[in-house]
């Protein structure tokens, strides 16, 4: 009886553990922000992941689809879109797709993308490498733009886009040409240093949703995303632009 019991338990055990992890309505987001459902191939292969509820909770929180989905829930998230635009008075009826937005690109073909080219730019001391072709960068010295936090460590910083290019893709860049979403994903007006878990608090979301908690890193960051909308031709909807007056009347009271 104990030697049967033990079998039962020990071929249970594995399956109490996997559906701790994730069931089959869980979406899991990948640390490189693909959302996977059970429609996606990499379903069970992805391990490491944020899980959300549905399919549109995760590409809101800033997560993509994976390569050539055909789920069903991309009728689901394109419809819901759609309908958000329409209440806000805006365009937005296609699906954003960052794979319709190059970024890190290398025009000049030395081997150092855009986030090398800026960490080496923007540090206050000399950048080491990873090795001898000098393409990533390992070290150097970088005041994270969200806390003013001092970093010496490439991997614990991320480059990240003042206006999020899905947020732009809802806010005019949608019609874009390929080559104006690559020059606007790689402007380097709109890329700061910051502390890479913040980046991942901030998402796509826009200044109206998140702003830095500290003064006065928040109204530089208010003054640039609104810099970078003028420059491209962005455009907030009627909502946003009355909370962002609010936060811009307040930084000037700071002053």
């Amino acid at each position: 009886m104990t030697k049967n019991l033990f079998c039962i338990l020990s071929l249970a055990l594995p399956l109490v553990l996997l559906s701790g992890n994730a069931d089959a309505s869980t979406v899991k987001k990948s640390k490189s922000g693909i959302c996977h459902d059970t429609h996606s191939s990499f379903y069970s292969r992805t391990k490491n992941f944020t899980p959300f509820d549905t399919l549109q909770a995760c590409l809101n929180s800033g997560g993509r689809l994976p390569k050539n989905y055909s789920g069903p829930g991309v009728k689901a998230a394109v419809s819901q879109a759609t309908d958000e635009a329409k209440r806000e008075n805006r365009a937005y009826s296609k699906l954003y797709d960052r794979d319709d937005w190059p970024h890190w690109s290398d025009h000049d073909g030395d081997c150092q993308d855009t986030r090398a080219e800026i960490l080496i730019e923007r540090s206050e001391a000399p950048v080491t490498f990873t090795n001898d072709r000098d393409c990533t960068v390992k070290t150097g010295r970088w005041i994270g733009q969200f806390t003013g936090k001092i970093y010496t460590k490439a991997s614990d910083v991320d480059i990240d886009h003042v206006v999020a290019l899905k947020w732009a893709h809802g806010h005019g860049g949608q019609d874009w040409s390929r080559s104006e979403k690559e020059r606007f994903a790689n402007e380097p007006d709109n890329l700061i240093i910051v502390d890479d878990g913040l980046n991942s608090q901030k998402g796509a979301q826009g200044p109206d949703d998140w702003l830095p908690e500290v003064q006065p890193y928040r109204c530089n960051y208010l003054r640039q995303f609104t810099s970078v909308m003028t420059e491209y031709g962005l455009a907030y909807v009627d909502a946003e632009r009355a909370r962002v007056a609010e936060l811009r009347l307040e930084c000037s009271a700071d002053l």
